[in-house]
């Protein structure tokens, strides 16, 4: 077999391959054997059809069109190997030449990874925010975990904001009553905005045994997206009653002692989640400043794909997850389809041109994924998807995700080594030392955000 490779732009290139017509015997024998494990002909058992009445009863060029069929697929992956290609999906092919006898040619058009040259990013500089908590900051967080601690008391009179009202709703959509369209004793805290547009003010005012009735847009459920005509009654108003801040409310919300220690406590764990925040600003901002320095050429068939992929994600699975269609969505967005559109295929182009760099960095980095890296990496996405660990590993291996996985690692650890060597300041002119862990922790956050599936799924292909 022979082989030539003819770049078409940099990302895509053509292959000519030349098959002596010797290479196609072992394709040959076995379209033989298929073709005979498929027909019955009268004088010979099944199986046992000779080559030659095969080529009289159904042609010559069935049996060669089985043969080319099953060799393809190897001359083909034998000619990438050659040509050292790392391919982007399945290759468009055309048989130019097939002689009986003498030879097989054709050419193969596919996407490929792009070469790409990573400068020297030792120089790069990025601003973060400063990591500064405030007594308001503090007098907040204590004041959430204090409603968290908060009572209720029945109270004869009409309900205002912050109450809780034990209510019964029945909705109804023109004019009938929706199967799941009523609920009974539902806890509802006026202003929370919980439930249904509309609600606090139909429920303000009314005392327990009070009705109102108001319209609204369902937002789930069989009717979801219609608006719907709701019917609300008032069984109990409750006031809701606060804790005091001190050290009896210490002691009961927490580990502590004294109020003065929750304070601190709340002030340190605010101060934790900034540094975290701010360790994540920091490498989203090297990675912009990175794609910045590096150019990167993207295989247009990639992106359709990785956009159609984002859309469908959207469309199919948060969006539906909600009960909201993508038009509603961009409603409440205030975008056009336009902008959705803009904005969407921008998302796909930076997460193909980061994958590709970091990719690129952990060949030149040398970087490898040892089992402990991978079964913290698998922990920690079974968590954020809901599953037990068990349940996310059984998943991926048999899914087939695991090179996918190691890829996610492998980028992180990529995306980590350039922030080791960034110089990041916050807005004081402070220079901030990334804790390592947290920033490990990070970095493989952004390389989870890159089109790994899709991108790795077509370099496999």
């Amino acid at each position: 077999m022979k082989s030539a490779v003819e770049t078409l732009n940099p990302t895509r290139v053509r292959l000519t391959v030349e098959v002596p017509f010797e290479e196609l015997k072992d394709s040959l024998d076995a379209a033989y054997k298929k073709i005979n494990q498929q027909v019955t002909v009268k004088g010979f058992r099944k199986g046992k059809v000779p080559a030659r009445v095969i080529d009289q009863r159904f042609g010559r060029g069935a049996v060669l069109e089985e043969a080319v069929n099953d060799a393809l697929p190897k001359f083909y992956t034998d000619a990438v190997n050659e040509a050292e290609l790392s391919p982007l999906g399945q290759p468009e092919v055309d048989i130019t030449e097939l002689k009986d006898g003498e030879t097989l040619n054709f050419t193969a058009e596919v996407d490929i990874r792009p070469a790409i040259e990573i400068p020297d990013y030792s120089g790069i500089e990025v601003e973060v925010d400063a990591v500064e908590v405030t007594d308001e900051d503090v007098d907040k967080a204590v004041e959430e975990l204090r409603e968290r601690f908060a009572s209720t008391a029945p109270v004869e009179r009409a309900a205002e904001d912050g109450d809780v009202v034990t209510i019964d709703l029945e909705a109804k959509v023109d004019g009938e009553v929706l199967e799941d369209g009523v609920a009974d004793g539902v806890s509802y805290t006026i202003g929370s905005g919980e439930l249904l547009d509309g609600i606090d003010d139909a429920v303000k005012g009314l005392e327990a045994g009070g009705e109102a009735t108001f319209t609204s847009e369902l937002k789930g459920g069989s009717a979801a997206g219609k608006e719907a005509e709701v019917t609300v009654k008032v069984t109990q108003v409750a006031k809701r009653e606060l804790p005091e801040l001190d050290d009896e409310f210490a002691q009961l919300a927490s580990e502590f002692d004294t109020i003065e220690e929750l304070r601190a406590d709340s002030r340190k764990r605010l101060e934790n989640m900034k540094q975290y925040d701010q360790a994540t600003q920091a490498q989203e901002r090297v990675l912009e400043k990175l794609l910045e320095l590096v150019e990167v050429p993207v295989p247009e068939k990639l992106l359709e794909d990785e956009v159609n992929t984002r859309k469908h994600n959207l469309e199919h699975h948060q969006l539906g997850q909600m009960g909201l269609d993508l038009a509603k969505y961009l409603e409440i967005q205030g975008k056009s389809e336009e902008e959705f559109e803009t904005e969407t295929r921008e998302a796909a182009v930076k997460g193909i041109k980061t994958q590709f760099v970091l990719d690129e960095l952990v060949k030149q980095e040398k970087l490898n994924v040892n089992q402990e890296e991978l079964t913290e990496h698998l922990m920690r996405r079974a968590a954020s998807s809901g599953m037990s660990p068990d349940q996310f590993a059984q998943a991926v291996v048999e899914g087939g995700q695991v090179p996918l996985l190691v890829g996610e690692v492998a980028r992180g650890k990529a995306l980590a080594a350039v922030v080791e060597k960034a110089t990041v300041k916050d807005t004081n002119g402070e220079i901030i030392d990334l804790d390592d862990e947290e920033d490990e922790d990070t970095t493989e956050a952004s390389a989870e955000e890159t089109p790994a599936e899709t991108a790795e799924e077509k370099t496999e292909g």
